[in-house]
């Protein structure tokens, strides 16, 4: 049985929730199910019937299939439900009046990885935003965060590294669920916001203590070992360092062509950087992507093993490792070119660090993931953001 309740099972299991939120639109994947892996937008039209009028799908789509970045999905019919379904990662990311047309009421169930560089966090602030516009209610169906509650990481966002995977100043790994987040980011947006909450989260716990199910988020995020890497993995994108895309591994494989020995790699980062291997074990190994960066060619590098995810260190493993890739590569590195989300101009390893100086304070001779650098902000944001934590909590910067 499972030791937590989301919204989800809430809404499901409360007689009258519900009842005064008109027609509803649901903005959900195939992660939002119940404990029984019943679909929400299942439970919701068996709940409603046709008070249910229309869904939204996130970034990579409704039913999760589509790999890269940006890479839209196009709107379509749900089958099984007989609704439209409204792409909120097409040709627009805020949904235009005429996809609200048929809704009193927004419904909002997906899945945080607890990584700021994660779009749908995003799409829920558009939303607000557009239901504020359009006089339409949001409900948040509460979910846990799985890196935990407890856990901050990564310095804040600057606002000119403004992005689709960063609108507000916010920290890397940031600790909040989806119901807190949307009530941070409403206390500026003013929407009308309902949030349905969890029921037995300890923040100081991990997914695997919620007994819940899990489901991949996205097809890059298929096994929980992969969300607890991920806060600091991501930062692979902005580099020609593969990040695992095209394996069946992504963000815990890491490795280049131009690497040969994995061995190299792992004694470098262990006895320079000591601090940053907590709760993790890496081990030298090759892979061959099928897709994305060095599609057909092997890689030799590492891969994240997670023995003990409460004692991680996720961003500060990952700047360790990329300044061992950057060490090691004899002059092959690159940083990728930009656009990133929707940003065409800063480098894609600025937007995801948050700092136009991000790239050269990882190149300097004296870089050190312990660096004041890569904490700035996240004080501020710690007291800025405490009043809208709906479980109560002390917030530890690690």
């Amino acid at each position: 049985m499972s030791k937590v309740t989301t919204g989800l099972s809430e809404l499901r299991n409360h007689s009258t929730l519900g009842n005064h939120w008109g027609r509803m639109g649901l903005l959900c994947n195939q992660a939002s199910v119940d404990t029984d892996y019943a679909p929400a937008w299942k439970i919701l039209q068996n709940k409603f019937g046709t008070r249910l009028t229309t869904l939204f799908g996130p970034q990579h789509g409704f039913e999760a299939t589509v790999q890269d970045n940006m890479i839209e999905t196009k709107h379509a019919k749900h089958a099984p439900s007989s609704l439209p379904v409204y792409s909120l990662y097409s040709e627009t990311r805020r949904p235009p009046k005429y996809m609200l047309e048929n809704v009193d009421t927004l419904v909002i169930d997906l899945q945080v990885t607890g990584c700021r560089v994660y779009t749908f966090k995003w799409s829920v602030a558009e939303c607000l935003r557009a239901c504020k516009e359009y006089g339409k209610k949001v409900v948040i169906l509460d979910r846990p965060n799985p890196v935990q509650g407890n856990i901050l990481e990564g310095r804040f966002l600057d606002l000119d590294m403004y992005s689709f995977v960063g609108q507000s100043p916010i920290p890397m790994r940031h600790g909040l669920t989806m119901g807190e987040f949307a009530a941070w980011m409403n206390a500026e947006i003013g929407a009308d916001l309902e949030i349905v909450s969890l029921k037995g989260w300890d923040p100081s716990k991990d997914y695997r203590d919620t007994g819940l199910p899990w489901v991949i988020t996205s097809p890059n995020l298929p096994n929980l070992d992969g969300v607890f890497t991920f806060p600091g993995t991501v930062m692979f994108e902005g580099t020609n360092v593969s990040e695992g895309r095209g394996t069946g591994l992504p963000f815990q494989f890491i490795g280049a062509p131009y690497i040969k020995d994995g061995n190299e790699v792992r004694d470098y980062l262990t006895s320079r950087w000591p601090e940053v291997c907590a709760g993790i074990v890496l081990r030298p190994c090759g892979f061959q992507p099928t897709s994305s960066k060095w599609a057909g060619e092997a890689c030799g590098g590492i891969q994240i093993h997670t023995t003990e995810p409460e004692k991680m260190r996720s961003y500060g493993l990952s700047l360790a490792l990329l300044k061992t890739f950057i060490e090691l590569s004899e002059g092959q590195f690159k940083w990728k070119a930009p656009g990133y989300e929707y940003n065409f101009e800063a480098l894609p390893i600025d937007l995801i660090l948050g700092s136009k100086h991000a790239h050269d304070k990882i190149m300097a001779s004296n870089f050190s993931p312990n660096d004041s650098f890569w904490y700035e902000g996240i004080e501020d944001y710690r007291k800025k953001v405490h009043p809208y934590l709906i479980y109560p909590r002390a917030m530890e910067i690690r």
